[in-house]
């Protein structure tokens, strides 16, 4: 006979996960109830799945517990808990109550003491335990008779995934933390220790107590040193993270028995909160089921990835509806567009897959059919659905539309777009329903125009962000295929199995709906069930502040500043064109000449042949092929040592980069309508945070040169209009002088001293009245240098001078500034012990591969590890600012648009006539954007200033 079952849930981690995965909702008394909500439905499903003999749910009765008295800073970093969850904690008692379920919690203990004294008394008493929570820190109670399920990722935790987590078994796991310590409850550990080299250790020499007691013993010094001076502190971090089996236990366990809710005290509940979709599944029973379209299998978990899949063609108005209000009960609805190009600008909307369950969705073909065109273009974009006339592509070109035109015949068995999308418009924007996509970027801006009076889908999750989020350098793509087969083990269509390949290859829209539906509606299953697992990992890994303040907010950013894109000057761009020309035929004359002979200078094996074969110059290296080496590196050594042709070579290659990818693809780019050229923003573009730019880069145009700067001349404001250029200075020397916490230069920059001059003084002991503009460079070098760890060879380099003398400099610099050295010193022993670097704002940056690096690999992964931390923070301090600019420049009332972000810079549009007081509100945002995150001990600067082009603003 089977043992009894005992359920012990963890409700502390289901309302923090429901509150967080949940948008804001209200009931009728204005009383915020997203937390009551989740926790109310999934209890209602877990314990109808589970069909346990007995159950408890296990709360948290205060924060102050027994540790705070062992420990007084034990979790003193955690924030203030949400405003908005406050008076739901009382209500989801409430909620537990009216399901009939018995609530343990006592004052002074944790939920995690009381799980562990039930868990005990279960096993004493006779019965199976299961712990519903994915707590890391109750992996240690895992024993036979005691296992855990996750309700994340509907998976089961036995000794086997202990071992896989932590390297050890589950009666060595305190061992492991008392070690490593823990950074979101303020558990000290032992510093340059992580859970990998603990779990080495422990299973080494077998317990923490051996450990500690044959410190000596360990051969790496660093190591040895800190397990001996940090003793004290694993072993009172080894107390605070073993749980009190011996916990009172609150509620008697034979008052646990499972009993059916009374619906007499149930429904009112539900009435009273607003809970109209949970009334709609509530059985006789007192369970809850999930609605399922079509009469699918409900199951609102996640499926593993080869479940029979259930996915409907959506043609009917009626059958539409019933998704809607699926989506509406649910309160989450995965949604992805099908279109016909990946360029957001020119894709046509073809069709919508959506998802409220695992394993099933629907797709709404709108506009399959067949397009001909006068000419082919990849410009196809909405209809115009503000008119009744018979379908066909709008040619507008400011809709994005072909210039040429075009007639699309449309299949029979589609709704109507108009009526589709006007069905759709409520659902999207409905603020109680939380919409769940993959790039959303993109299918904003596709939704956006795709209705008379535009779409705005909102809120909003994105799992490529989220992915980003949690593991920014870690995964190699952050692509929905990519990440579903790494995540979920599951392999996605291949959009070339619908639409083929090469000659043969088809847009989305001439692709039977038919056809169409297992690929458009896998992208909706799967995106749901990708956020089903990324999004609890925010909370469990500390990482939800970044998500939620800078990365989800940042889409709607992102899109209103692609569509504003910025104007061009095509007659400046072609006069560009045929100077650098011009320039170009100058500079290929005179090459030929010190050359002794006519070639392509464009091509790399000509030109190495030219200078090392021909010419007999030193210095070459050649390649596995045979061929010479003619990179930047090469020809800017041989410029350096007076080769004249290698100088010409490299000004020829920058004028022939100035004149294709700038004067003339710019003018290609320019939008037939508007007159603007519109960026692409990446979001998940660089591991460290930042954004980066695309169809066109505008991000990399450069300005050291006057003709990279007379670039940026071509960039203008509209007619009445100026642009604004707001640039942090120096801010990634104000965050290594705070992080370093450098007194010398924190005094400088707080009392606006130049800072390299500052430098140079103290590293080569010059006065600053007696400051020479030679050392002032090299200063300012070093300065620039040590964010992204130069080396003697690379700073000899720059500066033109022996490597010995410029190793001395280095040396005298950090001899100076001890605390960058340690800081140096620190953050590449964090690379090694736990993979990745953390910015100021806790962004995650993976340094895969660092602690198996040898030779050359490791000191630029090592460089990499010194500089992801400030320019990931910098990266995080100028999203902040773009957030928050939005609703600054609403209050103001101003005629204010954000136009570019170029890594430290953003660039804005405005009334000239506006431009003294939108300078003066953008200044206050973005030097207030550290705040109050961040206690800066250095003030964060902007230089801004107007102008008639962006060259002549910056």
């Amino acid at each position: 006979m089977a043992n009894p079952q005992l359920v012990l849930i963890d409700g502390s981690g289901y309302i923090f996960r429901a509150f967080h995965a949940l948008p804001p909702m209200q009931n009728a008394a204005g009383t915020h109830v997203n937390a009551v909500f989740g926790f109310t439905k999934m209890v209602i499903k877990l314990v109808d799945d589970m069909a346990a003999d007995n159950v408890i749910v296990v709360l948290d009765k205060g924060r102050e517990t027994f540790r705070n008295e062992i420990y007084p800073q034990y979790k003193a970093n955690r924030g203030d808990t949400p405003e908005e969850l406050i008076p739901q904690f009382p209500l989801i008692r409430d909620a537990t109550s009216a399901l009939n379920l018995p609530v343990a919690d006592l004052q002074g203990f944790e939920a995690d003491d009381l799980i562990a004294a039930y868990a005990k008394a279960g096993i004493e008493a006779g019965m199976d335990v299961t712990i519903v929570s994915s707590d890391k820190d109750l992996m240690q109670l895992i024993r036979p008779g005691v296992m855990m399920l996750d309700p994340m990722k509907q998976k089961r935790i036995g000794v086997d995934e202990v071992v896989e987590r932590f390297g050890v078994t589950p009666d060595k796991v305190i061992d492991v933390q008392a070690l490593a310590g823990d950074s979101a409850d303020n558990v000290p550990g032992v510093a340059g220790i992580g859970v990998k080299t603990a779990a080495e250790l422990i299973n080494i020499y077998g317990d923490l107590d051996q450990l500690l007691a044959r410190a000596g013993e360990i051969k790496q010094n660093k190591r040895r040193e800190n397990l001996i001076e940090f003793a004290d502190m694993a072993r009172l971090s080894k107390r605070l993270v073993t749980l009190d089996e011996n916990a009172p236990l609150p509620i008697d366990l034979s008052t646990t028995k499972r009993v059916a809710p009374d619906l007499d005290v149930l429904k009112p509940f539900l009435i009273e909160m607003g809970f109209n979709s949970l009334l709609k599944t509530l059985s006789t029973d007192g369970g809850g089921s999930s609605f399922a379209p079509n009469n699918a299998p409900s199951n609102n978990t996640i499926l593993p990835p080869n479940i029979e899949q259930h996915y409907e063609l959506v043609t009917s108005q009626a059958r539409l509806q019933s998704w809607i209000e699926a989506a509406q009960q649910a309160g989450v609805v995965a949604v992805d567009t099908e279109t016909t190009s990946l360029t957001a600008s020119a894709a046509m909307l073809v069709g919508i897959s959506m998802s409220v369950i695992g394993g099933n969705a629907c797709y709404v073909p709108l506009r399959h059919g067949t397009m001909t065109h006068d000419k082919k273009s990849e410009l196809q974009a909405s209809f115009d659905l503000s008119s009744d006339n018979s379908p066909s592509i709008d040619s507008d070109p400011s809709l994005g539309g072909d210039p040429s035109g075009g007639v699309m015949t449309i299949l029979d068995g589609q709704l109507d777009p108009k009526i589709a999308l006007a069905m759709l418009k409520p659902l999207f924007e409905d603020p109680a329903v939380l919409k769940v996509g993959h790039n959303l970027k993109y299918d904003g801006h596709v939704l956006s125009r795709a209705i008379n009076g535009g779409l705005k889908i909102t809120p909003i999750d994105d799992t490529m962000c989220l992915s980003f989020v949690l593991d920014a350098g870690q995964r190699p793509s952050h692509k929905l295929d990519d990440l579903v087969m790494a995540v979920l083990g599951h392999q996605m269509i291949p959009f070339s199995a619908v639409c083929g390949k090469g000659a043969k290859k088809i847009t989305f829209d001439q692709v039977s709906p038919t056809d169409a539906l297992a690929y458009a509606a896998e992208d909706a299953d799967m995106t749901l069930r990708l956020w089903q697992v990324l999004k609890p990992r925010l909370a469990q890994e500390g990482k939800a502040s970044v998500y939620e303040r800078l990365e989800r907010p940042l889409v709607d950013v992102l899109i209103a500043m692609e569509t504003e894109g910025i104007k061009v000057d095509r007659a400046a761009l072609s006069k560009m064109s045929v100077a650098f020309g011009k320039t170009l035929a100058a500079l290929e004359i005179e090459i030929h000449v010190l050359a002794g002979v006519n070639f392509n200078i464009a091509s790399p094996k000509q030109l190495g042949e030219v200078l090392f074969d021909k010419m007999g110059l030193t210095g070459g290296k050649k390649s596995k092929t045979g061929a010479w080496s003619t990179s930047a590196d090469v020809l800017d050594e041989l410029a350096a040592s007076g080769v004249e042709i290698a100088e010409k070579v490299l000004g020829w290659r920058q004028i022939a980069k100035l004149k294709s990818t700038y004067a003339d693809a710019l003018v290609t780019s320019i939008h037939a309508d508007s007159g603007r050229v519109h960026t692409s923003f990446s979001m998940v573009g660089a591991s460290t945070g930042r954004l980066s730019s695309s169809d066109p880069n505008l991000q990399n145009i450069p300005i050291r040169t006057p003709e990279g700067r007379q670039i940026r001349t071509a960039f203008v404001p509209e007619d009445g209009a100026v642009l604004i250029s707001a640039d942090y200075s120096q801010i990634e020397l104000r965050l290594v002088a705070h992080i370093a916490d450098e007194a010398s230069m924190i005094t400088a920059f707080n009392n606006g001293v130049d800072i390299h001059a500052q430098t140079a003084s103290e590293v080569f002991g010059v006065p600053l009245d007696e400051m020479t503009t030679e050392t002032r460079r090299r200063a300012k070098a070093i300065n620039f240098g040590i964010i992204y760890g130069i080396s003697g060879f690379g700073l000899a380099r720059q500066l033109g001078i022996p490597q010995g003398e410029a190793r001395s400099y280095i040396d005298a610099y950090l001899a100076r500034f001890p605390g960058i050295k340690q800081y140096m010193n620190d953050v590449k022993l964090k690379a090694y012990e736990d993979g990745y670097v953390e910015t100021l704002f806790g962004r995650r940056l993976y340094i895969p591969g660092i602690e198996t690096a040898k030779g050359p690999t490791r000191g630029f992964l090592e460089r990499q590890a010194i500089n992801a931390p400030i320019q990931g923070t910098a990266a995080d301090i100028i999203k902040q600012a773009m957030v928050r600019m939005g609703a600054a420049i609403t209050a103001s009332g101003l005629r204010i648009r954000m136009l570019l972000q170029v890594h430290d810079e953003l660039i804005f549009e405005c009334p000239k006539d506006d431009a003294d007081a939108a300078i003066t509100i953008i200044k206050q945002v973005m030097e207030g954007a550290a705040s109050p995150n961040l206690n800066l001990n250095v003030p964060l600067i902007v230089d801004a200033s107007q102008g008639a082009s962006w060259d002549e603003a910056h």
